[in-house]
């Protein structure tokens, strides 16, 4: 037969509490740690990676069409020094 110890359902009932405290506490300072991180970075003025990836596709974009721009240019001037004067 087993009896129930009021000392240990305390104990237990302590130690649950506890951790739900510190789980609260946990949740509360990576929310405070995140903010502060969000903020200095802002203060910062970096850009985001949509912001970066969207400024590198178009200068691609413009490297490309500089190169098909040469080419053109390179053709036309062949073309102009071919013909008679």
């Amino acid at each position: 037969m087993q009896t129930r110890n009021r000392f240990l359902d305390d104990v237990s009932q302590l130690i649950t509490n506890a951790m739900g405290v510190a789980q609260g506490a946990r949740t509360e300072a990576e929310t405070a740690l995140k903010s502060a991180m969000d903020r200095w970075l802002a203060d910062r003025d970096f850009v985001t990676r949509e912001e970066f990836d969207a400024v590198r596709a178009m200068a691609q974009k413009a490297r490309e069409e500089n190169e098909a721009l040469k080419a053109r240019i390179a053709a036309l001037e062949a073309g102009a020094s071919d013909k008679p004067k």
